[in-house]
């Protein structure tokens, strides 16, 4: 697709500041030039977006992920949209390989639903569609009243596997907790491999609504003594579910952030007998101290895609490999701006992905 991004072409390709590496390659690519667009914060920290182009009548695509920056990354994208609506851009299609506040997509105790805040602000900003990258619950594209794209990253993982690991015939497939099960059992049906999970992982404490006083009767109110008392919750040893002797584990999720349940994991992996152990994650965000306690761990590989930037991570631990998902992006927008079917990208992609 050999364009440009300029009056000659109905195509533009804008970018933040989230991550610029990926935009470039994407752009190069694709074979067109990164749109014209300053994008900085002023001395009071205002976000402020300068397009410096024509984009009137044209087909805007927005690469905007989220970092360890995440408000600022948010903020930039609702301006640069806003920017690109009052512009009288044709369509704004936001491609958001990551999206922030995704976990926050439910409600616990007296909290909100952030991520259905943040899927109305893109949204009001002015974009047409989104296109991402494994959302962390795909019931997310129902926060949005645009369409919504939800890409997966599983090809690539498969293909990593299937190159890199000589011996993966020998491996089993680890769900890391309970609720990624269907995603375990999916790469495991592909891969011709068994699964094993891990149970017995603590769930946050802010998740166990122990302390919701919503379930505590109002004050001066009588209680009644005939209905059978809770149970608090116990925590069960931490154990695994499944064969892993003389295997290799290979631990499959959306997310890695905080990297302390993945270690914890796999040292019971380790003591199990496993002989190596992987960690595939489509998002490495790996917050705070996560590259530290990934290099001190027994794991040995830590297989993440470049939706996210994380350079310096790498450089913290030398056990982060990155896998380039900018194929698929590119399709995607290339079948976005022809008008083409979806489909050949969801392909041999299962609903547990």
């Amino acid at each position: 697709m050999n364009q440009r991004a300029d009056s000659s072409c109905g195509m533009v390709l804008l970018t933040g500041n989230s991550h610029l590496e990926l935009a470039k390659i994407v752009a190069e690519r694709m074979e067109i030039s990164l749109g014209d667009v300053t994008v900085y914060n002023k001395t009071n920290t205002e976000t402020s977006v300068t397009i410096k182009q024509s984009v009137r009548g044209k087909h805007v695509f927005i690469i905007q992920s989220g970092s360890k920056n995440v408000n600022n990354d948010v903020m930039e994208l609702l301006v640069l949209i806003y920017a690109c609506k009052t512009s009288m851009s044709k369509t704004i299609t936001v491609i958001m390989p990551y999206l922030p506040y995704s976990k926050q997509c439910r409600q616990l105790r007296r909290s909100s639903i952030a991520m259905k805040l943040v899927a109305e602000m893109i949204c009001k900003a002015g974009a047409s569609r989104l296109v991402s990258l494994d959302l962390y619950k795909k019931e997310i594209q129902g926060f949005f009243s645009c369409p919504v794209d939800n890409l997966r990253a599983s090809p690539f993982f498969l293909q990593h596997i299937k190159t890199n690991i000589p011996d993966y015939k020998n491996a089993v497939i680890v769900a890391k907790s309970p609720g990624v099960m269907n995603k375990a059992t999916s790469y495991a049906d592909r891969l011709r491999l068994g699964v094993a999970v891990i149970h017995g992982e603590q769930k946050d404490e802010e998740e166990s609504g122990l302390e919701d006083g919503r379930q505590s009767p109002p004050p001066n109110v009588k209680s009644y003594d005939f209905l059978p008392a809770a149970d608090s919750k116990q925590k069960p040893p931490l154990t695994v579910v499944g064969d892993v002797g003389g295997k290799i584990a290979i631990m499959v999720d959306d997310i890695i952030d905080d990297a302390q349940s993945f270690v914890a994991a796999a040292e019971v992996l380790k003591a199990r007998g496993a002989y190596k152990i992987y960690v595939i994650a489509t998002h490495g965000v790996l917050s705070s101290d996560a590259p530290a306690l990934l290099e001190a761990s027994p794991i040995t590989e830590v297989i993440v895609t470049n939706t996210v930037p994380h350079d310096l991570q790498k450089m913290r631990c030398h056990k982060i490999k990155t896998v380039d998902v900018s194929l698929m992006i590119c399709e995607a927008i290339r079948r976005i701006f022809n008008n083409e079917s979806m489909g050949q990208l969801f392909r041999d992609v299962s609903l547990d992905d």
